[in-house]
């Protein structure tokens, strides 16, 4: 593991993220977790976005 830091948050945001971990796992293990989730989604909106751009894509819905 890189060097660690220290980030300023308030009691109440620390106190949601633990609640996203499970035992065993650091608050390093929760946000790389949560940040790796927040990517995978952008990326997928973003290749939906450019599907629903495409003249012949059809929306399973409309089938």
């Amino acid at each position: 593991m890189s060097e660690a830091t220290t980030i300023p948050v308030t009691k109440d945001v620390r106190d949601r993220l633990k609640k996203y971990g499970m035992k065993g796992k650091t608050y390093n293990d929760i946000l790389k977790r949560l940040m790796n989730e927040v990517d995978y989604k952008a990326f997928m909106e973003r290749q939906y976005k450019k599907l629903e751009e495409k003249d012949k894509f059809v929306s399973l819905d409309e089938i």
